[in-house]
């Protein structure tokens, strides 16, 4: 795994806070991303779909506490983008 880089500046230059994701949860995050479904995604890692959501929720809620919310799975993915948790070339 590449290592992480540092926080991406917002428009007006400051620095954006990344919440601090666990292991697991930067797994099913990319996962996710990467599949087509929640359900394929549980079902590649052999968990539940509600593991899986309650993962996604935990995320969304670290992202909200550090002051940049999501709503949905496009802005999870605006946001590993930014963090530099996934690439577009893994895309």
């Amino acid at each position: 795994m590449a290592p992480i880089p540092g926080p991406t500046p917002d428009p007006v230059g400051q620095p954006q806070q990344r919440p601090t994701l666990t292991p697991r949860e930067l797994e099913i995050l990319r996962l996710w991303l990467h599949s087509e479904s929640k359900t394929v995604a549980a079902s590649e890692l052999g968990i539940s779909l509600g593991t899986i959501n309650t993962h996604l929720i935990r995320i969304r809620a670290k992202y909200a506490a550090v002051g940049r919310p999501v709503a949905d799975k496009s802005g999870l993915l605006v946001r590993a983008l930014q963090d530099g948790l996934v690439s577009l070339a893994e895309l």
